[in-house]
């Protein structure tokens, strides 16, 4: 502004419009110097980044022909695999035919073994003994008052096993000793998880036997809480046995020995058969009848004797025998004796038998006819024909009555009377009061009292059986009124089954070995052949 002083206007507006072109000149130039630059630098980023493209289509190229290669590789490998999988499928199912075809023979050739077994064993009188093991239970858990503290941390573990179904195994091991593998042999072997199904379907068979003229009688031995009275009966609900449960695949074999029994009556001729049942229970070296009733009718519990009849056989007095007509009833009188059956808490067992339990089931066939052929074995039944008419059928004496007491007779009756035979089968289902150690269960007074009746009358059992064995000339039956009551089926002419149920743990590891001794002892048995009752054929009407 210093060299404007003294200019004129028209000299200072020329200033500045030469200072303002020249300014404007200065910008474009700049202007034009930048758009070179950046012209200069985008041609620049564009050739790296077409080179860029280039290297980067490059490389997708080589890695898609490496994938490519690689996916091709896999298929192949996947082809091979699929090819190689049709072949071992192929052979897997050769190998699953020839497997089948050696189980199918295997299993034809078992069957076929065991029936000549059975067959043998028939013949030789043999004394069938199977072994149930029943599964670990919370009460396993549970010490008793002697046990030692090594005992009761391995209470717990297992050591008895079904090896297969006729083989049982047990590991037998000491502090300080190797363990000791020992196997048992019996005609079928249960594991802890097979079914009260699989046990019936093979007890099935004897009931056949039963009205084809044998007696039968089936027997469950073991310690206390092996699951003797679970096998026979089935489950408790709340202390009390309970045949209508929803599951009946929960039964025992006494409700279900009953309704096959009346199952293979119903394919009978009608009123060619009527059934009897008792129940007795032998408690502290006594029998009583828990069918008895008072003067009102009540059902009660009575002391009875057993005796030795002239024939030979065991027999009790007295005894109540109730006529029943279907399963329903036999269960319901059933169910009512067992109640009255003694029961005690134990340590080891808070529903445990005190008493050794037996229901007998007798059936009556009647047969008519003229010619009762040659071998009429029961000849006391036929000697008491004419007692046991009005027994036999109910319906008819009614009728014969109410004839009589119009004062004409029933011609029915006396034909009846002359041309009626009848020959009895038996069978026994026997529930073994438990053997227990004193020291284990923990019973003290009348209960301590009672053990020791029961553990008594089980060595006498096993007396009589090694007696037996042993063909000696005499067997105590009458040590115990428990043989004395079982004589005709443990010695006599009665298909034999018995029972084994044992404990898998450690802590009853004395008390399961003396149980499978007693049943291998048991096995050795020879009585002779089981004798059967001929049915007498009545002859064609002409």
């Amino acid at each position: 502004y210093q060299g404007l002083a003294g200019r004129s206007t028209n000299e200072v507006l020329q200033l500045y419009a030469a200072r303002g072109g020249q300014q404007k000149l200065q910008r474009s130039f700049l202007v034009t110097q930048l758009h070179r630059a950046i012209k200069k630098r985008l041609k620049q980023d564009l050739k790296s980044l077409h080179s860029f493209a280039l290297e980067l289509s490059k490389e997708f190229r080589r890695q898609s022909k490496t994938c490519l290669y690689q996916v091709l590789a896999a298929v192949q490998g996947v082809q091979l695999q699929n090819e190689a999988m049709q072949m071992f499928q192929v052979k897997a199912f050769d190998l699953e035919q020839s497997l089948q075809e050696v189980t199918e023979r295997y299993e034809k050739e078992k069957q076929k073994r065991r029936a000549l077994h059975n067959s043998l064993v028939e013949l030789r009188g043999n004394i069938r003994v199977h072994c149930r093991i029943r599964p670990l239970l919370p009460f396993d858990d549970a010490a008793g008052h002697s046990i030692s503290e090594d005992r009761q941390r391995n209470s717990s573990e297992k050591v008895a096993y079904a090896a297969d179904d006729e083989t049982v195994l047990v590991k037998c091991s000491r502090p300080g000793h190797a363990s000791i593998n020992k196997t048992f042999q019996f005609e079928r072997v249960y594991n802890d998880s097979e079914s009260q199904d699989a046990v019936f379907a093979d007890v099935a068979p004897l009931l056949t036997s039963l009205l084809d003229g044998y007696n039968v009688c089936i027997m469950a031995y073991g310690q206390t809480g092996s699951g003797k009275t679970y096998t026979m009966l089935g489950p408790q609900v709340e202390g009390n046995f309970a045949f209508t449960i929803e599951d009946e695949s929960e039964l025992g074999i006494i409700p279900r020995a009953t309704q096959e029994v009346f199952r293979l009556i119903s394919e009978k001729p009608p009123g060619s058969y009527w059934v009897e049942v008792s129940v007795v229970e032998v408690y502290n070296n006594e029998i009583f009848d828990l069918l008895a009733k008072d003067s009102y009718g009540k059902v009660f519990s009575i002391k009875r004797d057993v005796v030795t009849t002239r024939e030979g056989k065991s027999d009790v007095p007295l005894l109540t025998h109730e006529t029943v007509e279907n399963a329903s009833e036999f269960l319901h009188l059933v169910k009512k004796g067992i109640q009255l059956r003694v029961r005690h808490p134990t340590l080891v067992h808070a529903h445990s038998s005190r008493s050794h339990l037996v229901v007998t089931l007798t059936i009556t066939t009647v047969v008519f006819g003229d010619n009762f052929g040659t071998s009429w074995e029961d000849e006391q039944a036929s000697q008491r024909v004419n007692k046991d008419v009005s027994f036999t059928f109910p319906q008819k004496t009614r009728e014969s009555r109410s004839a009589s007491s119009s004062g004409t007779s029933s011609p029915v009756q006396f034909e009846a009377t002359e041309k009626i035979k009848q020959v009895k089968t038996r069978l026994q289902l026997v529930d073994l009061a438990g053997s227990e150690c004193v020291g284990m269960s923990g019973v003290t007074g009348a209960a301590l009292r009672e053990t020791s009746f029961i553990n008594r009358s089980l060595s006498a059992l096993a007396d009589v059986l090694g007696a037996i064995a042993e063909q000696r000339s005499h067997v105590p039956y009458r040590n115990s009124k428990l043989t004395h009551l079982l004589q005709d089926s443990v010695g006599g002419d009665a298909k034999l089954l018995v029972m084994l149920c044992i404990s898998p743990g450690q802590k009853y590891l004395t008390e399961s070995m003396q149980s499978l001794g007693f049943g291998t002892r048991a096995r050795q048995v020879q009585r002779g052949q089981v004798k059967k009752k001929n049915f007498p054929m009545s002859s064609k009407a002409k």
